[in-house]
């Protein structure tokens, strides 16, 4: 059984009065790609956030590697936020640089290499998302499945541990969409980083997930294998994982 990198304990997180996660116990194995599954606004973006120290609990530990991130200062998480890469929503590329820099961006900030050796990472990491003569693209030139895997490339170029995947087929037709989870799979054989996927995109979560957590009023409702999950009692995730109404939303529209 692998060891676990990531223990979240009584992760307990408001904005305003509003509860957003309640007391949630999970963890993260190192190796695994985990998929964090729910609707809308169930808290599954912030607490991928919580995993790198983009925010803070209420209450609650976040222990990776034996180091609890919640107590720690801006400071200290950036030896924590090197290891931990996080693919945005919006792949979040500056529109300013070309493909080039925005790769070569965080080796330039936080790695000694010659621009040689940068550009050897680049090339090694554009090719690790299949992609060829775009370096002097502008993301602008790109099309919405190309600055995905860019954003992806740049998440690589410090060869973290961990890769956290924000909605990463949001705006993808599914073609492109599976592109991307062929990509998470294909990385994760290639250099054993460790995932965690927030997605609604079941077709994805089914391709990458070792494991799922399902989400519900700021709580896990579910965590388990797929297999588990299939074989579940609960029609609140089957509905989920079917792509179903659930039996009350359903009698408000009729009513």
């Amino acid at each position: 059984m692998p060891e676990a990198l990531y223990e979240i304990r009584g992760l307990t997180k408001r904005y305003n009065r509003k509860l957003v996660l309640d007391q949630l116990d999970f963890d993260v194995l190192r190796g695994e790609c985990l998929v964090i599954l729910g609707r809308s606004g169930s808290g599954k973006s912030v607490t991928l956030r919580q995993l790198n120290g983009l925010e803070k609990p209420e209450t609650g530990s976040v222990v990776f590697d034996g180091t609890d991130l919640t107590g720690l200062e801006e400071r200290a998480l950036f030896p924590f936020r090197q290891r931990i890469a996080m693919l945005f929503q919006s792949g979040a590329l500056f529109d300013s640089m070309n493909v080039f820099d925005n790769i070569a961006f965080p080796l330039r900030e936080h790695s000694r290499r010659t621009e040689g050796e940068i550009a050897e990472v680049v090339r090694r990491k554009l090719d690790m998302v299949r992609l060829k003569d775009v370096e002097r693209k502008a993301p602008s030139d790109l099309s919405g499945g190309m600055r995905k895997r860019v954003a992806l490339a740049r998440s690589l170029a410090l060869d973290p541990e961990v890769v956290l995947f924000d909605e990463p087929t949001t705006g993808l037709d599914p073609v492109t969409s599976a592109t991307i989870g062929k990509l998470i799979n294909s990385i994760q054989k290639e250099l054993g980083v460790t995932a965690v996927v927030v997605t609604h995109d079941i077709p994805l979560a089914r391709r990458v997930g070792d494991r799922l957590i399902f989400l519900s009023d700021a709580r896990i409702r579910f965590a388990g294998d797929w297999e588990a999950a299939d074989r579940s009692a609960d029609p609140e995730l089957a509905n989920f994982l079917a792509g179903r109404e659930d039996d009350e939303e359903a009698q408000q529209h009729v009513a």
